[in-house]
C-alpha cells in the first residue's frame, strides 16, 4: 500500500535533493573533514551536497551531481563506501524520482534518473498536481500600488510613468502568483469606473477594482483625521517650539500649527516605539496631508472586510517614491492600524534618447506588433480576432519588458520607433506566445487527422510504453519545466513567510518570464528538430502518443504559467 502512495505522489526535486542528501551523510560515525574545534563535524547543509543539472551537455551524463569538495567534506578521501553508496542508488520515497544508477567521476558522485518511470509518472499520473504550488497557504495580502492613487488627482495614462506602470503590473502579477498559492488578495486603491486609467489598465488585462464615479470615501477620510489627531505620536506646538526654539517659542509654534493646518505626527517615535525594523531613520516628523489622509482611507478600506487575523499589507512602489511611501506606512500605524506592512520597490525604467508616458509607449508597442503581424501575415491581418490578437500580444511584449528583471533592477527600454517589435527569436513576450500557439496548431492538426481517419484517439497514458522518449530534449522539457514548476509557484508566498520582518521583501517576481523565454527557446529547439505527427502507421503511433502526452502537458504549463501574468493563451496565429 505504502509504495503505491509514493508512486502517486506527485516528483519533486526539493524532495529528491533532500533524501539524496540523507542517504549521501548516512550515520555520523562515517562523517570525515573540518571541524569547529571541539571535535565536532561541520556537515555541508542537505541543500548543498547535491545539485539538479540543468543544461543539455550536462544532462547527457547525469541528472544530479554530488560534487568531488562535497564529498571530501564527508568521508576520507571523498571515498563513498560501499554501503551509502547501494543506499543511493536505491533510494525510494514519496515525491523521490526514482534512481537508474551513479557512479563517482573526477567531478563527483553522478547520479542518473530512471527516466522512462519519470515519464511514466509524470505523464501517464497526471499533470494537474504539478501545475499547481507544492503548500496552499492561508492569510490575506493586500496589494497598494501607490501610483494608482486618486489624490490630489486621478492618475491618467498621460500622467502615468513607466517607472509607476511597472509597479501597476507587479502588483498585478503578485496577485494572480498569490492567489494561486490559496492567499486572499485585495487590491487598493479604488479607482472611478469612467476613468481613463480604469480603461488603460483594462487595456493591458489588468482587471483593477473600481466604483462608480460619484463614490466617495470622504467618512473613513473623517475617522482617520480623528484617529491621527489623537494619536500619541502627534507632535503638540509646545514640542515643537522646544525644538525650534529652545524651549520660549511656545506661542510661535502654535502660530505656526495654526498657519500650517496644525497636524504633525512623530514617523520617527512610531517606527522606534512600536518595533518597526527597516525604516528611514531621517523619516522624522510627518506634516499630514490631505491626500496622505485619502491614502490611509483607501487603505482602511481594503482591509475593513477582512475577517482574516493574519494581514499582510504589500505596498509596491517605485525606488523614486519609497521614501513618501514609508512615511504613510508609519502614518497609517499612528492612526492605530496594527496589520503588518511590507514595501516591494522597484527601480526605475529608463528610455534612452526619449521620453515616453504609459499611453505612448503602449501605443508605440501596439503599433509596432501591428506592423509586425501584418508584415509576417500580410492581408490576413484584420477583423476583431486579430485585433484580440495585437491586444493580448502586445500586453504581453509589454509584460515581458518591464516583469523580466529582478524587481530592484532598472528596465532600459528601447522605444526607438524604429526598433519593431520582432515576431522572431527569443524575445520575450512574442516569442512565448507564438510557442504556446503552436502547440494549439499542432493539436488542431492531430484532431484533423483523427477526422480524416489518418490516427487514432489518444491512448490513455497507463497504456503507452515511454521508453519511446529517447530524445534529449524530451527529458529537458519534463526534468527542467514540467517537474520544477509548482515549487517555482511555491516562491512568492515563502518570502512573504520568511523575510526578517524589514520594511523591504525582495521577491523573484521575474521568475515566471524568464521561465517562460527558457521553456520557449527549448521547446522551439525540439519542435523544430522532432517531426511529432508521423506517418500514419500503427507501429510508429506509440512514440507519436507519448510525444503527444508530453506536449500536452506542456501545453497546460503554459497556460498555468501565463495565468499568472493575467494572460490569455494565443491559440492560432
Amino acid at each position: 500500500m505504502m509504495e503505491d502512495i509514493e508512486e502517486l505522489s506527485p516528483l519533486r526535486i526539493t524532495s529528491t535533493v533532500r533524501a539524496l542528501s540523507s542517504a549521501l551523510r548516512g550515520k555520523r560515525e562515517h562523517v570525515h573533514g573540518p571541524s569547529n574545534g571541539k571535535g565536532e563535524s561541520l556537515c555541508p547543509e542537505p541543500e548543498k551536497l547535491w545539485f539538479k543539472e540543468s543544461s543539455a551537455k550536462n544532462l547527457r551524463t547525469r541528472d544530479f551531481l554530488s560534487p568531488s569538495t562535497m564529498l571530501n567534506t564527508l568521508y576520507a578521501d571523498g571515498q563513498v563506501p560501499p554501503a551509502v553508496m547501494a543506499r543511493v542508488l536505491s533510494l525510494r520515497g514519496s515525491g523521490v524520482l526514482p534512481v537508474a544508477g551513479g557512479e563517482v567521476m573526477g567531478e563527483g558522485l553522478r547520479l542518473r534518473v530512471d527516466r522512462v518511470a519519470a515519464f511514466r509518472s509524470v505523464l501517464a499520473g497526471g499533470i494537474s498536481e504539478y501545475l499547481k504550488p507544492l503548500n496552499q497557504r492561508k492569510g490575506c495580502v493586500v496589494l497598494n500600488c501607490p501610483a494608482l492613487h486618486p489624490k490630489p488627482n486621478t492618475p491618467t495614462p498621460d500622467t502615468l510613468s513607466l517607472g509607476q506602470l511597472r509597479t501597476v503590473l507587479q502588483a498585478d502579477h503578485m496577485g494572480a502568483l498569490l492567489r494561486r498559492q490559496g492567499f486572499e488578495v485585495y487590491f487598493c486603491p479604488t479607482l472611478p469606473e469612467d476613468s481613463d486609467v480604469a480603461s488603460f489598465l483594462h487595456a493591458l488585462g489588468i482587471d483593477w477594482p473600481t466604483a462608480q464615479a460619484n463614490w466617495t470615501n470622504d467618512e473613513r477620510e473623517e475617522k482617520i483625521q480623528k484617529a491621527l489627531e489623537s494619536s500619541p505620536y502627534r507632535e503638540s506646538g509646545t514640542e515643537r517650539g522646544r525644538r525650534t526654539s529652545g524651549g520660549g517659542g511656545r506661542k510661535a509654534a502654535e502660530e505656526e500649527e495654526e498657519n500650517e493646518g496644525g497636524l504633525r505626527i512623530n514617523l520617527k517615535r512610531v517606527f522606534q516605539e512600536e518595533g518597526l525594523l527597516g525604516y528611514d531613520p531621517t523619516l522624522g516628523t510627518c506634516k499630514v496631508h490631505r491626500d496622505s489622509v485619502s491614502h490611509l482611507a483607501q487603505l482602511d478600506l481594503s482591509t475593513a472586510d477582512i475577517t482574516e487575523t493574519m494581514v499582510t499589507v504589500l505596498h509596491v512602489t517605485s525606488c523614486q517614491d519609497e521614501f513618501r511611501q514609508q512615511q504613510i506606512a508609519v502614518l497609517w500605524r499612528a492612526s492605530g492600524a496594527t496589520h503588518s506592512q511590507r514595501h516591494l520597490v522597484c527601480g526605475p525604467v529608463k528610455t534612452p534618447g526619449s521620453h515616453l508616458t504609459a499611453a505612448q509607449y503602449l501605443q508605440l508597442r501596439k503599433g509596432q506588433m501591428k506592423e509586425a503581424s501584418e508584415m509576417k501575415y500580410g492581408d490576413k491581418v484584420e477583423g476583431q480576432t486579430w485585433d484580440d490578437i495585437i491586444k493580448v500580444m502586445t500586453s504581453a511584449t509589454i509584460r515581458f519588458e518591464l516583469l523580466s528583471t529582478v524587481h530592484t533592477s532598472p528596465v532600459t527600454l528601447d522605444v526607438q520607433k524604429e526598433g519593431g517589435v520582432s515576431t522572431k527569436g527569443p524575445r520575450g513576450g512574442v516569442f512565448v506566445m507564438y510557442n504556446c500557439a503552436r502547440l494549439h496548431t499542432l493539436f488542431d492538426s492531430y484532431e484533423r487527422g483523427v477526422e480524416k481517419g489518418l490516427y487514432p484517439e489518444i491512448p490513455d497514458g497507463s497504456k503507452l510504453d515511454f521508453s519511446a522518449l529517447k530524445e534529449e530534449g524530451e527529458w529537458l522539457l519534463l526534468f527542467n519545466y514540467l517537474i520544477p514548476f509548482s515549487e517555482l509557484l511555491d516562491q512568492s508566498g515563502q518570502a512573504l513567510d520568511c523575510e526578517g520582518g524589514g520594511a523591504r521583501v525582495n521577491i523573484k517576481t521575474e521568475q515566471i518570464c524568464k521561465f517562460l523565454v527558457s521553456l520557449s527557446k527549448d521547446f522551439s529547439s525540439y519542435y523544430n528538430r522532432v517531426h511529432v505527427l508521423g506517418e500514419p502507421l500503427p507501429h510508429l503511433f506509440n512514440q507519436m502518443f507519448c510525444r503527444l502526452h508530453l506536449l500536452q502537458a506542456l501545453r497546460e504549463l503554459y497556460h498555468s504559467a501565463l495565468e499568472t501574468l493575467n494572460l490569455p493563451p494565443i491559440r492560432q496565429l
